[in-house]
């Protein structure tokens, strides 16, 4: 299968994927969780987000309903929850970088607090799929590859779709790799599929 080439193409592939009857009911994925990838050019970040919001509308219109979530909004919501928002952003400037990623790392730890809170989402909100994006901005504090394994006991009854600034392979001798904004090895990953390879 060739891989669309044009934002404008790829917006289509993922509408006519999404909507399709194969895709929501989990078709040909061989018992594997329902998690999909779509990478792109993190120069296509601000667009990314345009795009993202017009396909949930026109996903929506198709009478599809989509639960979009944004790791970076939900983690500012745990820091307020906390209520230590205002205070990391207070002593930001004059503390060493190392300690704020240890303090954010341990506050917005997936399995103990993030995870949780897509699960409230996911159990609040009716959905036939899930957005996940927000990758990018909430690098190094929350890895990807480490939401993915912790999502799989929360997120296995709707397709998942995770928006990732950067490239997702697969080669026989390396596995799976996520390499964040093209060039950050996030980690192997292999359960996942990349929504570009799948057809309807």
């Amino acid at each position: 299968m060739t891989i669309p080439a044009t934002r404008k193409a790829r917006a289509e592939h993922l509408f006519k994927v999404i909507t399709s009857e194969r895709f929501l009911t989990k078709q040909g994925l061989g018992n594997e969780v329902p998690f999909f990838i779509y990478p792109y050019d993190a120069k296509e970040g601000l667009s990314m987000n345009g795009d993202r919001h017009d396909l949930v509308t026109r996903i929506e219109h198709a009478g599809v309903a989509v639960l979009d979530l944004s790791l970076y909004e939900l983690s500012l919501s745990i820091l307020e929850e906390r209520g230590i928002l205002e205070q990391v952003l207070e002593i930001e400037c004059e503390t060493d970088k190392s300690e704020i990623r240890e303090l954010l790392q341990s506050v917005l730890d997936p399995k103990a607090n993030l995870i949780p809170k897509i699960g409230e989402a996911i159990a609040s909100t009716p959905h036939d799929v899930i957005f996940l994006s927000g990758v990018g901005e909430v690098y190094p504090y929350i890895r990807s590859h480490n939401v993915l394994n912790n999502l799989q006991s929360t997120a296995k009854d709707k397709p998942t779709l995770l928006f990732f600034p950067g490239s997702y392979t697969h080669a026989l001798a390396t596995g799976a790799s996520l390499d964040l904004f093209g060039c950050l090895h996030d980690d192997k990953y292999y359960r996942a599929f990349n929504i570009l390879n799948y057809e309807v």
